[in-house]
């Protein structure tokens, strides 16, 4: 059995029908004040020209400002005076009243002079007749979030750091070593190949902290990040297990060190429930690009396919003997749903499994708004 080609495999699919009756129900069951009983978050309600027309108890918690200092002057002086210059606030209105809402993540400012870290969303409100009558803006300080986030950050920083420069010095004792030894050497070409990612990897974490968090990403190819997966999980098996096929360079935006790890991870799972040759491509597609690693292992079995994804689901054909707790598969699922991309398993009982991740391609991603 497998899946239906072109649908991409989501455990949640099931539970999401069927979800936006309820949703309108909650919203007829609201009462009328129902903006001023929620205080975790700003209520800003803003006419057609962004001017503030109202204001909820959260708003004046996060912002500083009471509804009677507030309602009557525009929204931009919530923003950074580099923003205002920049145009943005007028910009996200102006995205709101063509897409119908907008979403945007930064820094604002309080009635202090005092910075928070927001994310924002800005809806349309629009007459019968289709008319832009004003917006509602919903702002969440996640100013906490953002201050963990850095100090990870740092943190991350200086393990990158402090890993560069002990596997660099490993790296230069085997170029001494090539001196010493036949220039063939098949242990020591793959220790070689195995330093050259460690230090690639250690480099790309230490460009990653020193990026800003929506550009946490940076543009690589798929081919790259394979052909480093299968370095990392099968560095002695060499053309005997892992089977290149086609290697498309298609280039992609993303969390290189989070690419690498899932299809490692879709590797590392082939190599556990198969003993012969792991074919793997990368291919061009309508899509972006597509990255298959077919197996000649154990297959799953057909119950299993569309629970696979989900954490903690290993299969029933999966035995004590094999190891994993069901975890990489969910975390392959969920990195490449944060790259936009989508999951496909195949697979026959006693035939193979194949999986395919595909990414969309960098040309594809959509500009954001700065």
């Amino acid at each position: 059995m497998s899946v239906v080609e072109g649908d991409p495999v989501s455990p949640l699919a099931d539970e999401r029908d069927g979800s936006d009756r309820p949703l309108a129900s909650l919203r007829r069951s609201l009462p009328p004040d129902w903006d001023d009983q929620v205080d975790l978050f700003a209520i800003v309600k803003l006419d057609g020209g962004g001017v503030v027309r109202g204001w909820n108890p959260g708003a004046e918690r996060i912002k500083g400002y009471t509804e009677d200092e507030i309602v009557g002057t525009h929204f931009s002086r919530f923003y950074r005076e580099e923003d205002r210059r920049r145009g943005l606030p007028d910009r996200l209105l102006a995205a709101a009243q063509r897409d119908g809402h907008v979403e945007d993540t930064g820094w604002r400012v309080r009635k202090d002079g005092g910075e928070f870290w927001a994310r924002v969303t800005i809806s349309a409100i629009r007459s019968d007749a289709g008319q832009v009558r004003g917006f509602v803006k919903i702002v969440r300080d996640l100013t906490t979030e953002k201050r963990v986030e850095e100090e990870q950050a740092a943190l991350q920083r200086t393990f990158a750091h402090d890993l560069l420069s002990p596997v660099t010095a490993i790296r230069g004792y085997l170029d001494l070593l090539v001196d010493e030894l036949p220039a063939d050497h098949r242990i020591l070409r793959l220790a070689t190949e195995a330093s050259d990612h460690i230090v690639a990897m250690a480099q790309a974490l230490l460009a990653d902290t020193h990026a800003r968090p929506q550009r946490g990403r940076r543009r690589t190819t798929m081919d790259l990040v394979t052909r480093g997966a299968v370095a990392l999980v099968l560095p002695g098996a060499g053309p005997d297990r892992a089977v290149f096929g086609r290697m498309d360079a298609v280039p992609v935006l993303g969390d290189v060190l989070g690419l690498r790890r899932a299809v490692a991870n879709v590797l590392e799972n082939a190599a556990k429930y198969s003993d012969d040759a792991i074919d793997v491509c990368v291919r061009e597609t309508d899509e972006g690009a597509a990255v298959t690693v077919k197996d000649r292992g154990r297959g799953i079995h057909p119950d299993d396919l569309r629970t696979v994804l989900r954490e903690g689901q290993r299969g029933r054909l999966a035995d004590a003997g094999d190891g994993g707790n069901g975890i990489g598969l969910a975390s392959v699922r969920q990195i490449v749903e944060e790259h936009g991309g989508t999951v496909r398993i195949a697979s026959e009982l006693g035939v193979g499994t194949t999986v395919t991740l595909t990414i969309p391609r960098a040309d594809d991603e959509v500009t954001p708004i700065e």
